[in-house]
């Protein structure tokens, strides 16, 4: 028979077998805290503006293509002002956003001493030139009247739209510099212009003779294909106009952000937008050799 342990052994034992146990736990607890960490880190908050009912499901389907591909959880925060994203990015309350092109990020950036950048690019918008009077540009009048959006940015837009279609001449061709209606060199036609709210656009088409319009204030207000005149073409120009996956300059080259400009750059979202803009006034961008 085996000799009993005496105290002094037994409770150095003991001892051992509590210090393992509490090893252990410890071990398997922190294993679980940085299971959960490790979770959170994988779900990306998303800025994208409410209302938008078509760019919503878009996204559904980035999410579904981020949670499968790359084990990643989008978490969407809506926004219903066009400043409000961007300020939320620099706060830190979302991780990335998706509602502007490099056009108003650089006016944005400039404005407000910030230095948001892209993870990449999403979709474009070409604007269009819609009227009830003509089926055609050539068909327009002398002296006709022409409505266009009276900020900064879309007016430019507009005007470089306009100068595209061989209606008038500006004073330059880099449509990175903002243009207005004194830059007009060149007005064959003779035409006016009506400066309106970029929203109103489309209802100016019962009082001028032919309107350029953002697509989505043409989506709002219904305006049909058959209506437009004229698209914006797919060239250096209009490249600022891309929308893009933005976040801070110091996060440009996170993995997981990175991840998430994939997820959307794949042949899920291209159906998507295929099938949420059959009309094709939302294009894939992220391709798009210009």
């Amino acid at each position: 028979m085996g000799k009993n342990l005496n105290p002094k052994n037994r409770n150095i034992i003991v001892a051992l077998a509590v210090i393992i146990v509490v090893a252990l736990v410890a071990f398997f607890s922190l294993n679980h805290q940085a299971s959960k960490k490790s979770t959170a880190q994988k779900t990306v908050k998303v800025g994208i503006m409410s209302g938008d009912k078509q760019d919503q499901e878009v996204w559904k389907s980035v999410a579904k293509t981020a949670k499968e591909k790359y084990d990643l959880k989008l978490k969407f925060v809506y926004f219903s002002d066009y400043n409000q994203p961007n300020e939320a990015l620099l706060s830190g309350d979302i991780d990335v956003n998706a509602f502007q092109s490099y056009n108003y990020v650089k006016t944005w950036n400039k404005a407000h001493k910030s230095d948001i950048v892209a993870v990449g690019n999403t979709y474009i918008t070409p604007m269009h030139i819609y009227s009830k009077e003509v089926s055609k540009l050539s068909d327009l009048k002398e002296g006709s009247t022409v409505a266009i959006p009276n900020d900064a940015s879309n007016e430019s837009r507009a005007l470089f739209v306009l100068q595209s279609a061989g209606l008038i001449k500006l004073t330059t061709s880099d449509s990175s510099k903002l243009v207005g209606l004194p830059d007009i060199t060149e007005n064959p036609h003779q035409l006016k212009f009506k400066e309106v709210d970029a929203s109103q656009t489309p209802r100016a088409l019962d009082s001028v003779s032919i309107s350029v319009v953002n697509y989505n204030y043409a989506t709002a207000a219904s305006l049909p294909n058959s209506e437009s005149v004229y698209m914006e073409p797919l060239n250096k120009t209009s490249a600022q106009y891309i929308n893009f996956i933005a976040a801070t300059s110091k996060e440009k080259n996170n993995k997981v952000y990175k991840e998430v400009a994939k997820a959307y750059a794949s042949k899920a979202t291209e159906k998507a937008i295929k099938e949420q803009y059959p009309d094709g006034g939302e294009l894939p961008a992220w391709n798009l050799k210009l």
